[in-house]
This record gives structure tokens, C-alpha cells and sequence, in this order.
């Protein structure tokens, strides 16, 4: 950090609000002002709703401090489509610019908005949109294939959820007082930099991701947990179904390189707060070991997001076949691979900086080579479906949507793991549109299969099938649309991130591209739709207890999954154990025995209602707010360790006499 910086910012400085001031509300920006409006309106109606159908006390004893890993669960599913109408905003926003700023037209954005625009899409679309629907899924999904009451750490996965929303809500503050940052969603040096970014963009990027990033490595650490000492008795680590296996590597993956991240952006964090000189080329520092820190962060965050949803395929795929998954320990043992390899090949997103052949070789190969259990994953799910009764059921839609859409996105992939050719298309638009190939083809339409098939476990009834297959189409269309063209135009040398551009042949691709991105709406919209239909029809939609006529273990409780609703101890002696359990008869007992279950706490929201606290004072500089609420955090935190037999565990006499009256129902 420069001197002269240092200084200036002193100046802006006070005492109480540090450099906050009304200059920092953007009243200026039509856009942000009636983004303002448009959320403070639908916040009253939705206060206005709620206390009119006093559903204060319910949401939060129900919700706010529920340590129920189902319900939880569900909030991060709700949280992942939340900021997923946020982030797509941001992408229609960047995709009318650049329809309309051919031949050095300035289209509607101001550069200066431009940035913030593509920097918070990709910020909110991977780690509150991508992360909060993966920790979601297998919060809800995992303890219930394993046979266990809940997560090994109940408190702490309240704790973890909380922390994610805290990061969010310090993201979406960032629209309405100040700015955000203005450096690509990786932030790399010397940009985001004290002396390039002055503002308090860049300071929101890091304690947001800081904030969210505790949620999330705590979060790893109970689900491993989980795995490994909760499963039912006799249940062997080979007789896991692989939605469970791909979430351990997943979870290994999140201990091992998060903390990397948090390390990376505490030392950039240093370099603006501090003047340090970690990342810059004088004193002693260098910008490319941040480049090489964040990516062997960032490609095992590739495989975070992407391994959960390849066990959401193949639980899906041996359901709609009516067949055991082809090759069960081919599918587990290419889960290991690629979690092994996926911190061998960080470097294949910066083969132009000049490591020399033998380095970029060596990347280019394991880059290669990681493909192969991909395509293992691929063989076994084709060969699953061959022979077998496939039923084109909407999740089954989804699942071959995916297997074509993620096999063109493999490809482009293997193309950019050689470096000459990556020489050419390094950060062109062919690069964009090979990793949306990838990430919406994978995870977005896995996360949605999985919500499709899911959708009965946790609330009893089906989605509305008429809207789930438009929400389908309008996906697959409409991706197809959006990023192909985006492949044409990165092969002609279009870069990204670029606001106007020259060259008005390009245009007709932008708009192509822009079309197809209102495609993706309708699918959104859709969802929606789709959402309120079913639930206002949800008596007709009404099923069974077994929806999907599924094999794997967590259909062995009811649908919707009662809190804490365990029949009995179920004793595992192989694979596909309830699927064996239904062809002999099996009855379950209600020989019901008092057991201790976690009860609910608000500790968790309190930490991190005053971590978002501690956030805000940070990045504006409110020093007395930041010690204030840092204290807080502590104290209670502390407080809470002490309250733990009395608060933290109750004798649940009563709860097993209302689960046995539900089962009897």
C-alpha cells in the first residue's frame, strides 16, 4: 500500500462511522435505486404476509433454530434460489450490455458498473448459489442414506448455514451502500490491490467470502464426520450408496482446500489493511504466488461443486432404469481419483505465464488424465440404462440432458488442457463458455434433478410434472443458445469481460446469446411456477412412502421425513439393503424407546448476526462496531459452550410417543 493512499484514506476517516458517508449511496444509478425499491416493496409485503398469518413464532422455532439437518437442508436449497435470481440477474444485465455495444456503442452500463456486474455474478453464482445447493443436498440427503438420526455436529451445522447467510447478506449489502468490487470473481493482484482499488468493493468481496468460508469448512468437517461414525450397524464403507461416497470426497475436498483460500485471502487481506507486501512485486512479494494459491484453491472447488451431483446421477439413473448402478465400485473408485486428482492440474489455468514447457506439460497431461474417471462415470451410467426399464421421468430428463451437455463441455475441456491451444483461447470467451458448459450442465441441471426427485422426501407430494418438463426445456434451449455462440466468438478472439467491442460482426452472437439467456428465465420463472402449483395442488400430487419405487437406503422412512422419525435401528448387511428389506416383506416395528435429541438454539443465527456485524465495520472502517461485535461473537459462542447438557440435549419421551403416533398414521 502506497503512502499516498494511506493518507487519503486517513482523511475520509471518523471516529464513529470511519469513511461511511452519504456520498457511498449510489442514488445516482437508476438501475441500483429501483433494484432498492423493488426488494424494500416485496420485503414489506412478505413482513405484511407473515404478520398477518402470524408465522413469527413458527418460522422461528421451526427454521431460525432448528438443528434438524433436513430442514436445514432445505434452507440452503432455499438460499441457493434466492441468490440464484440475484446472480442471473447480474448475467441478463452483462448479456443486454454487450448486445448493445457493438461498434464502440457504450450500451446502457457505465464501465465502472460493468465490472461490479460480472465480479458479483460469479462471486454469488459459485459460492452462494453452487456451494448453498450442494451443502443442501447432502444435508439432507446423506444422514438419511446412512441410517443416522442427524449430523455427528447438530449445533454446528446451524452454525455453518447461518455463517453462509451472513456472507450473502454482506454481498447484497454491497448493492445499496457503497460498491462492490471491481476485479473478476478471483480477484487477482496487483488489482484488488490497495492502490487499484480504493473503494470499499474489494473489502466486501473479502470478509464476505471469510464469513462464508468458516460456515463452509465447518460444514465439511461435520459430514465427514457423519460418514464415517454414524453409519447404521453393519453398514461397511463399500456398502454406502454412492450419493454418500461422492459426498465424503466432496467433503475431504472442502477441508483440504478451503482453508487454502481463507490463508490466500488473509494475506491480501494483510497487503490492504496492513500494507504488507504478500502479493506485490516490490518488497519482497509476488502477485503470481496469489494466482497459484487461488487456483490450487479454485480447481478442487470445480470438483466440490460437480462430485455431490454425480451421485445425484447415479441414484437417479438406477432408479428410472430399474437396475442396480452398473459397476458400483468403478463409480467409487473414480469419486477417489478424481478428489486425489483435482490438486494436480491447478496450473492449466495459467499455462501463458511463462513456467516453461516441461511445467506446462506435466499440467496439460493431468489435466488429460483426469478426464478418464469422468468418462468412466459416463460408460457406467450409459451402460446402466442399457437393457434396462428407463422411465423418462422429469428427473431422468435431466440426468440425459446432463450426460449430452457435460460430454460437449468434457471435450471443449481436453482441448484447453493443451497449452498451445490454450495460447490462443486463454481468456476468450471459448474459456466462458466451456466452464457454463460444464457447471450448468453438471450442476445446475443436477440440482435440479435432485430437487425433482427428492422434492416428495421432504414434503410428501410430487412436483407438478407439466411445469418441471417447461422448466426442463427452457433450461436446456435456452443454455444451448446462450453459450455456443459464446464458443464461436472466442475461436474469432472476442475476450471476456469485455463491456463494448469494435467489431459489429460479432453482434449478432451477442444477441443470440442474449436471447438465449431469456430462455433461462423462463426456466427460472418456471421453477417458480412450478413450486406454487404443486404446493397449492399438493393434495392431488400426494404419494406414497416410496414415490419413485427407489433401491437406496433413505426411502426406509417416510415421505415427508418426520423430524427425528426412526422406526427402529435398521442393521445393514450389504448393498441396496431396503431394496433386499422390501422383497421379503419386511414390517416395521413400533417398538418405539426413549432416546436424547438435540434441541433447538439461536445461537448459531445470534454468531452470526453480529459476524455480519463484524463484516460491515470492516470493510468500512468502524473500528469500535468491529471490536464490539468480534466480542460478541466470542461471548456468546462461550456462553453457549456452557449451556450445553442443559440446553444443547433433551429426553425426548415425548417426541418418540409423537413420531410413534405419526407412524401409526
Amino acid at each position: 500500500m502506497s503512502t499516498e493512499v494511506v493518507e487519503t484514506t486517513r482523511e475520509t476517516v471518523s471516529p464513529i462511522f470511519g469513511r461511511l458517508s452519504l456520498d457511498w449511496i449510489p442514488y445516482h444509478e437508476p438501475i441500483l435505486i429501483g433494484t432498492f425499491l423493488a426488494i424494500a416493496l416485496g420485503g414489506l409485503a412478505l413482513l405484511a404476509v407473515m404478520t398477518r398469518y402470524r408465522l413469527w413464532v413458527p418460522f422461528y422455532k421451526n427454521w431460525v433454530i432448528t438443528v434438524d439437518h433436513k430442514k436445514i437442508g432445505i434452507m440452503y436449497m432455499v438460499l441457493g434460489f434466492i441468490m440464484m435470481v440475484r446472480g442471473f440477474a447480474d448475467a441478463l444485465m452483462m448479456r443486454a450490455q454487450q448486445a448493445l455495444a457493438a461498434g464502440g456503442a457504450e450500451g446502457y452500463l457505465p464501465p465502472h458498473h460493468f465490472d461490479q456486474v460480472f465480479t458479483a455474478h460469479g462471486v454469488i453464482m459459485i459460492f452462494f448459489v453452487a456451494m448453498a445447493f450442494v451443502t443442501g443436498i447432502m444435508n439432507f440427503v446423506m444422514p438419511t442414506q446412512i441410517g443416522a438420526r442427524d449430523v455427528a455436529f447438530p449445533f454446528l451445522n446451524n452454525f455453518s448455514f447461518w455463517m453462509t447467510v451472513a456472507g450473502a447478506l454482506l454481498v447484497n449489502v454491497s448493492l445499496f451502500i457503497g460498491e462492490f468490487a471491481r476485479v473478476g470473481w478471483l480477484a487477482f493482484p496487483p488489482l484488488s490491490g490497495a492502490s487499484f482499488s480504493t473503494g470499499p468493493g474489494m473489502d466486501y468481496y473479502l470478509w464476505s467470502l471469510q464469513i462464508a468460508g468458516i460456515g463452509t469448512t465447518l460444514s465439511g468437517i461435520n459430514l465427514i464426520a457423519t460418514i464415517f461414525k454414524m453409519r447404521a450397524p453393519g453398514m461397511k464403507m463399500f456398502d454406502m450408496p454412492v450419493f454418500t461416497w461422492t459426498a465424503l470426497c466432496t467433503n475431504i475436498l472442502i477441508v483440504a482446500a478451503f482453508p487454502v483460500l481463507t490463508a490466500t485471502l488473509t494475506l491480501l487481506t494483510l497487503d490492504r489493511y496492513l500494507g504488507t507486501h504478500f502479493f506485490t512485486n516490490d518488497l519482497g512479494g509476488n502477485a503470481m504466488m496469489y494466482v497459484n494459491l487461488i487456483w490450487i484453491w479454485g480447481h478442487p472447488e470445480v470438483y466440490i461443486l460437480i462430485l455431490p451431483l454425480f451421485g445425484v446421477y447415479s441414484e437417479i439413473v438406477a432408479t428410472f432404469s430399474g437396475k442396480p448402478l452398473f459397476g458400483y465400485k468403478t463409480m467409487v473408485w473414480a469419486t477417489c481419483c478424481i478428489m486425489v486428482l483435482s490438486f494436480l492440474v491447478w496450473l492449466h489455468h495459467f499455462f501463458t505465464m511463462g513456467s516453461g514447457a516441461s511445467v506446462n506439460t506435466f499440467f496439460g497431461i493431468t489435466t488429460m488424465i483426469i478426464s478418464v474417471p469422468t468418462g468412466a462415470k459416463i460408460f457406467n451410467w450409459l451402460f446402466t440404462m442399457y437393457k434396462g426399464r428407463v422411465r423418462f421421468e422429469v428427473p431422468m430428463l435431466w440426468t440425459i440432458g446432463f450426460i449430452v451437455t457435460f460430454t460437449i463441455g468434457g471435450m471443449t475441456g481436453v482441448m484447453l488442457a493443451i497449452p498451445p491451444v490454450d495460447f490462443q483461447l486463454h481468456n476468450t470467451l471459448f474459456l466462458i463458455a466451456h466452464f457454463h458448459n460444464v457447471i450448468i450442465g453438471g450442476v445446475v441441471f443436477g440440482v435440479y434433478a435432485a430437487v425433482t426427485y427428492w422434492w416428495p422426501k421432504a414434503f410428501g407430494f410430487k412436483l407438478d410434472d407439466k411445469w418441471s418438463k417447461r422448466t426442463f426445456w427452457f433450461w436446456l434451449t435456452g443454455f444451448y443458445l446462450a453459450f455456443m455462440p459464446l464458443y464461436a466468438l472466442g475461436l474469432m478472439g472476442a475476450t471476456r469481460r469485455m463491456a463494448q467491442y469494435m467489431d459489429t460482426g460479432w453482434q449478432i452472437y451477442f444477441i443470440a446469446a442474449a436471447c438465449g439467456a431469456v430462455l433461462i428465465l423462463f426456466g427460472i420463472l418456471s421453477t417458480f411456477i412450478g413450486f406454487a402449483v404443486s404446493i397449492k395442488n399438493r393434495k392431488a400430487l400426494a404419494c406414497g412412502s416410496d414415490p419413485w419405487n427407489a433401491r437406496t437406503l433413505e426411502w426406509a422412512t417416510q415421505s415427508p421425513i418426520q423430524p427425528y422419525n426412526f422406526p427402529q435401528v435398521i442393521h445393514v448387511h450389504g448393498r441396496d439393503e431396503f431394496w433386499h428389506m422390501k422383497q421379503t416383506g419386511f414390517k416395521w416395528s413400533t417398538d418405539y424407546t426413549p432416546i436424547h435429541m438435540p434441541k433447538s438454539t439461536a445461537t448459531g443465527a445470534l454468531i452470526a448476526l453480529f459476524a455480519l456485524g463484524f463484516g460491515f465495520a470492516m470493510v468500512w472502517y468502524i473500528w469500535w462496531l468491529a471490536i464490539l461485535s468480534l466480542f460478541a461473537c466470542i461471548a456468546i459462542g462461550i456462553a453457549h459452550t456452557f449451556n450445553y447438557n442443559r440446553d444443547y440435549y433433551i429426553p425426548v419421551d415425548e417426541v418418540a410417543k409423537t413420531e410413534s403416533k405419526g407412524a401409526t398414521a
